[in-house]
This record gives structure tokens, sequence and C-alpha cells, in this order.
């Protein structure tokens, strides 16, 4: 190729990024729109996200199966009232095939830049191995993307095997080891009971201990499952009970309705009480915060595996590491020869942010820098024709993700339908709009026990406001999204630009 030869860059009208459960939603999406110029870019070598990335032992979801499910896709096939992860993973690879959404995934493409250009109005892409430019980017990477390693002195210079719960080293073998966990949060509760049984040792950091609750799981019968392959309602059904459940109980913690708050917190201390008789471990165990200020955890046998002799606790977490010796916050000392890092994700903000830049050539990173602010939880001021799904400002807690993720992929259809009918080049949410919103959205999470509870967890930012959270019901975020308002944004078209278009209203 001569030095004045050009290579052609592809141009499509959407580009996802991420194959998890919020791309493979999105790709859903616009076939159903009839729009088939778009493509997944996919830094890993098969769809799922979090499910394809944690294969530790234990793996499971912590929401009832059929309604961890798409609304559009009921399964019969579930094994398990709450699914393991190898289950969840093969739904969603079923689901990207059988939408027809296989030729779209581009696998193997990490994203490197993602750069607005206000000039030509779309967006110039660069991955691993490809450059094209796209209309429409859609950021479907999610807050559980890359795990978070702490800062502990000495960590990188342990003199044994190391990794974090999300990378799971298969090849290694725990058998007869004297194994560390660090960190006792949703992924540590799963995996300990598991690996107890195989290691010599396990000594479990703490820094501070959860509220845990029963896991009312049980497998499925071949008998149920073929009643639901012939009455597919019945799934719908299932669904919609598990909803209501879930967003009532949900709604009523989060604004600290004593009445609920006693019942759950009676439940999880009756759980503690019958598996944890030793009191010293039990006050461990005991929670100094308010149930819901953090992520309810949910198993069965997580109290009894931390009750069995070759288990212990260690309150207070990790100081310092020395060869293989793991120094407590307490002084004590623990040889070990692997240690597992259940230290959770980068969620405030996820690294991917640094890669995004928007219209003032400033990145996403840096606009969020000490204070993350959105509209909705789907568009940022300053990103045109940007939109985030299962990001900041959605998350539940203890609600179902894809119920949230169904909510924005119906927001974006309208944008979208929106766009295509008044020949729109950009839409981008106004400044003051976006503003006004997260004055309403910090007022109500003011009122929340995640503001109130006296905890600190992974959904606050530095300034210890939890902005990663939607204050509200699951319903009530379904109605938020229900339509796209024009009043709210600065739209362009071939030769105007429009701050506020009522005429655009449905």
């Amino acid at each position: 190729m001569s030095a004045t030869q050009t290579v052609e860059v592809e141009h499509v009208r959407v580009a996802v990024i991420g194959a998890g459960l919020a791309g493979v939603a999105a790709g859903v999406a616009l076939k159903n729109e009839g729009i088939e110029d778009f493509v997944i870019l996919e830094r890993a070598d098969d769809v799922g996200g979090v499910w394809r990335a944690n294969t530790y032992p234990g793996v499971a979801c912590d929401i009832p199966s059929h309604l961890y499910s798409y609304s559009y896709a009921p399964s019969a096939e579930w094994r398990h009232t709450f699914a393991r992860g190898s289950q969840i993973h093969s739904y969603i690879r079923s689901i990207a095939t059988d939408n027809g959404l296989t030729g779209h995934v581009r696998l193997g493409q990490e994203l490197l830049d993602a750069s607005w250009d206000d000039e030509l109005r779309r967006w110039a892409i660069t991955t691993t191995d490809l450059e094209l430019t796209t209309d429409i980017l859609v950021d479907a990477t999610g807050p559980l993307t890359e795990p978070q390693i702490p800062d502990i002195e000495g960590l990188a210079g342990f003199d044994g095997t190391i990794f974090h719960s999300a990378r799971w080293d298969h090849d290694h073998d725990l058998g007869g080891e004297r194994v560390a966990v660090v960190g006792t949060g949703a992924s540590s509760i799963q995996l300990v009971p598991e690996i107890q049984r195989r290691a010599e040792q396990v000594t479990v950091f703490q820094r501070t201990p959860g509220w845990v609750i029963p896991r009312f799981d049980r497998a499925t019968t071949a008998a149920e499952r073929g009643v639901l392959r012939l009455i597919p309602s019945a799934a719908r059904l299932q669904r919609l009970v598990q909803f209501l459940v879930r967003d009532g109980l949900h709604y009523r913690l989060i604004r600290r309705n004593r009445t609920v708050r006693a019942i759950i917190e009676g439940i999880a201390r009756a759980h503690l009480r019958r598996h944890v008789r030793d009191p010293e471990l039990r006050a461990k165990l005991t929670p100094d915060f308010e149930i819901g200020c953090k992520r309810i955890l949910i198993s069965n046998d997580w109290y009894p595996a931390l009750a069995e002799p070759n288990v212990e606790v260690v309150a207070g977490g990790v100081r310092e590491i020395r060869g293989r010796t793991i120094i407590a916050s307490d002084g004590s000392e623990h040889e070990v020869d692997t240690i597992i890092l259940g230290t959770g994700f980068e969620v405030m903000p996820p690294p991917v942010t640094e890669r995004i830049t928007g219209r003032e050539q400033r990145s996403l990173a840096e606009v969020w820098r000490g204070a993350l602010r959105h509209y909705r939880a789907v568009e940022v001021a300053g990103f045109p024709n940007y939109f985030r799904l299962a990001g900041v400002g959605c998350g539940l807690g203890h609600g179902s993700m894809i119920f949230q993720i169904e909510s924005q992929t119906a927001y974006l259809r309208d944008v979208l339908r929106a766009m295509a009918r008044h020949d729109a080049s950009s839409v981008e949410v106004s400044q003051q709009a976006q503003d006004e919103y997260m004055r309403f959205a910090a007022a109500d999470v003011g009122r929340t026990v995640w503001a109130l509870g006296g905890c600190k967890s992974w959904y606050q930012d530095e300034h210890g406001e939890a902005t990663s959270m939607w204050p509200r019901s699951m319903w009530s975020y379904r109605r938020l999204m229900r339509t796209f308002e024009p009043a709210d944004h600065v739209i362009h078209t071939a030769d105007l630009v429009t701050p506020q278009a009522p005429a655009m209203a449905a």
C-alpha cells in the first residue's frame, strides 16, 4: 500500500460497546426496530459479560431466575430457582443466537477510544483491530467489568498464587492449601463455602460484616419445567409475582419502612444465631449499620462454612503482606499459599470512561471527576448521541438489573424513532435538564437507607453520595423512561439547532 492510500473506515448507524446482558438487550431492541446497520463490539471471546467472566466455584444469581430474564424471552429450562452462573451465560448466548445477533458481534475488539466529531456529528471509534465511525454510541459495558485490586502494601510481591474472583484460575488446585480470601461481599459468600471443603485452611479477611438472609433456593423438577414448556405464560406469571414481591419490599426497605426493616433484619439475625453458635464469631459477623444500607447478601451455606474448624474470620482487613505472611489490621500474622481477592469491581466511575471523549474534548472520566452526573442514568450533557445502559444511576441493590435495562432500551428506541421522524443528526441532553434531574435524584437518594443507614459502600461516590443508585421502585423507573422528552435536549437537524423542540413531542 502506498503512502498516499487511505484505509476505508467502516460506518454504522449504531455501535454498541459490550456484549453482556445490556449489549444483547440493545441488539434485540435494534433488531425489533428494523435496524440492521449496527455492530456490538466485545473485547472478550464470547458474549455474556459478567456471567462469562465470573466462573468461580458457587457462582449464582441472587435474583430469582424468572425475574432475572428478559421479559420477551421467558425460559422453562432454569434448573434452580436461583440460576447458576453457567446457565445464565448459556441463556444470554441463546438469546443472542435466536435473535440473529451473531453476525453483528465483533469479538476480541476492546474499545481503545471513542471521540465525538462535532463537525461530522458522529463518533470515531478505535478498537483492538478496527477503525469505524457511528452515528449513535451505546455504552453497554456495565459497572461490573474491571476487577478492583486493593491497595495493600506488599501485595504485588506476594510469594504465592494470587487471583481475583472474577479472573478465577481453574488450573490452580487449592487442595491442601492455606487460602486467604480478602473481602466478604457477594462473590466471597458464594465461593468460600466451596473452597472450604478442599483447602486445608481458609482465612477470611473481613473489613465490614454484611447482613445475610437465607436463599430460598431449590432445584426445579422435570415436571415443572415440562409445564412451563407447555404453558409459556406460566413463566411470565412467575416473573410477575417475583417482580411484585421484590419491587414492593425493595422500595419499602430503601425508604426505611420500620415494619419491613424489622422483619428482614429479624430474619437475618435469626439466620446468624441458628448457624453460628460461637458468641465471639457471631459478634464479628454482626453488622453495625441499618439493613439495606449495603447490598443484602443471600446465602444458606456462608455462615455454616465460617463455623467450620478450618475457617478463621479476621475482622478489620489486611494491613500488609510480607512474602507469604499476611499481616491483618489487628497485627495478627497469617501464613498462606494463595490469596483470592473478592474485592469487587471499579464502579465509581468505571475505567472505560477514560476512553470516551465528548463534545468539548473532555473524557467522561474528566467530566465526572469528583461528581458523577447524568440524566436518567442514560445520557450525559456534552456527549451527543451517547447512551449508557446498566450504568451509574440505575442501580437497585436488590432488584433485577434486567428490568432496568429493558426500561433503558425502550427509551433508546424512543430516541431513535424521534431522530428518524425529524431527520435529526444528533441529540444531547441540555445541561439545565441534567442539573434539574440530578437535584431531584440527589434529594430522593438523600432520604434512603443508602444515605442514612450508617454505612460506606460501593453505591457511594467519593463524597459519600449514592449516585450509582435509583432511589425508587423498578416500576417507577419504567414509567420515567417511557418517553423521550425533546424539551430537555439540544437537537441538531441538517440546518437547525433546536435547544427546545416542542414540535418533536409525540
